[in-house]
């Protein structure tokens, strides 16, 4: 019998068995810590591991982005005792200047097709976007990485979903990601590997792929996995300047436990109401609700391509009276583009608030929390109470946030 894309990868990097319910020794290729839960990594390490060395510092390192920098003394201490360690093991610091780390991975050439990576993110599978085996775990587990360069994992079964038909702007891949996750709810894809095809998962790019996969976690999965595309390659070849990349491709016989399918033919603009990412709806359908903070970021909507759309939207106009929108790029790479290119002029034109990369409000970052009381939009990914703030926060696309911007209510961009 053939394999899955998440078997393939694992069978490279392991001497095991592989095979659903398997658990087996597997080699690690990428191994980091955040800020959140980076000095618990190193406690950890010097308590199992006194004296000892990582594993390979060239594979180890440090991202900082839940809290960059840092606004509290505690978050300041942790990022402290990460640069400590980092600094008697040789090991490199993406620190609070460079944006989120699973993106900076990707830029840097690291997170590769076919590589496998952990750290202190449960959206490090974000990385399924180029067909790399991207995993969160907590913080005993990554300090045994690091100083072994592998862990135990239990192989997953592997679902598919089929993504049929096409859609039109100001339907964008958010929408389409909200109309997945509203599809399989929170536990629809619990425990398992994910491969997205059909002919809308081919058409989307990569900043829209970075986008379904993002929300991998948010329907219970280890990761999902798209199909590869020139463009992910590419991207892939150039961060790297490797040209012998190879993207794992399932076998035409691998064995799925459970196949989905979904017509998105037409689709319309999607929201996520609270409490919880599963509550979907069209836009259209909870127009006219107040807004009075939009958050235009994070791994899932961050990218150079996100806060570009919001800027051509927003050009030339200003934000509703009584709304505050902030945006903040994914990293320092996206943020500098846009500086260049003029879009962040565009936006604080258009009354924004545009904040340095990184988590922001996403992660209780530099950006605001909400009061209670206080309605938001955010192009992030999770709204559950208390998440972003005491106040209601609705998930949206960067063209709904935009649109919402403009007229200080829940607003379809298909009025635009």
């Amino acid at each position: 019998m053939g394999q899955t894309v998440i078997e393939k990868i694992l069978a490279a990097h392991s001497r095991d068995e592989i095979a659903p319910g398997k658990i087996i020794w597997l080699g690690i290729d990428v191994r980091t810590a955040r800020d959140f839960a980076g000095a618990s990594v190193v406690k950890n390490f010097r308590r199992a591991f006194p004296g000892a060395k990582v594993d390979d510092p060239k594979k180890t390192f440090f991202t900082f982005d839940c809290n960059a920098p840092a606004n509290t003394i505690a978050y300041a201490q942790n990022q402290q005792a990460c640069r400590v360690f980092a600094r008697e093991q040789g090991i490199r610091v993406y620190d609070v200047d460079w944006g989120i780390g699973s993106h900076v991975l990707l830029e840097e050439g690291l997170a590769l097709p076919g590589a496998t990576v952990v750290g202190t993110d449960s959206h490090l599978n974000v990385l399924g976007a180029v067909g790399a085996f991207g995993q969160g775990m907590g913080d005993v587990d990554i300090a045994y990485v690091f100083r072994t360069g592998r862990t135990w994992f239990e192989v997953p079964p592997t679902m598919k979903v089929v993504l049929h038909g096409r859609y039109e702007f100001p339907t964008t891949a958010k929408d389409l990601t909200l109309a997945v996750v509203g599809r399989l709810g929170a536990r629809g894809a619990l425990g398992r590997a994910v491969e997205v095809t059909g002919s809308a998962a081919d058409a989307l790019d990569l900043a829209g792929r970075i986008t379904l996969a993002s929300m991998a976690t948010e329907m219970g999965a280890i990761i999902a996995f798209l199909p590869p595309s020139d463009e992910a390659m590419e991207f892939a070849r150039a961060a790297s300047g490797r040209d012998d990349l190879a993207y794992p491709v399932p076998d035409p016989d691998a064995a799925y436990e459970e196949t989905v399918e979904l017509d998105v033919t037409g689709l319309r603009p999607k929201i996520s109401a609270p409490p919880n990412p599963e509550n979907v709806h069209d836009v259209a359908d909870l127009e006219g609700e107040p807004v009075q903070t939009i958050v235009v970021g994070s791994c899932t909507n961050g990218r150079y391509e996100d806060i570009r759309l919001v800027a051509e939207i927003l050009k030339g106009k200003r934000v509703a009276p009584g709304v505050v929108l902030k945006v903040s790029p994914a990293t320092r790479r996206a943020w500098g583009r846009l500086l260049k290119e003029g879009w962040l002029e565009v936006l604080y034109d258009a009354g924004a608030v545009v904040s340095h990369p990184a988590c922001a409000g996403c992660a209780e970052g530099q950006i605001g929390m909400t009061g209670e009381g206080e309605v938001q939009l955010s192009t992030g990914n999770r709204n559950f109470p208390g998440k972003q703030g005491k106040g209601p926060t609705y998930l949206c696309s960067p063209a709904t946030a935009a649109a919402s911007a403009l007229t200080g209510t829940i607003t379809s961009p298909e009025r635009l």
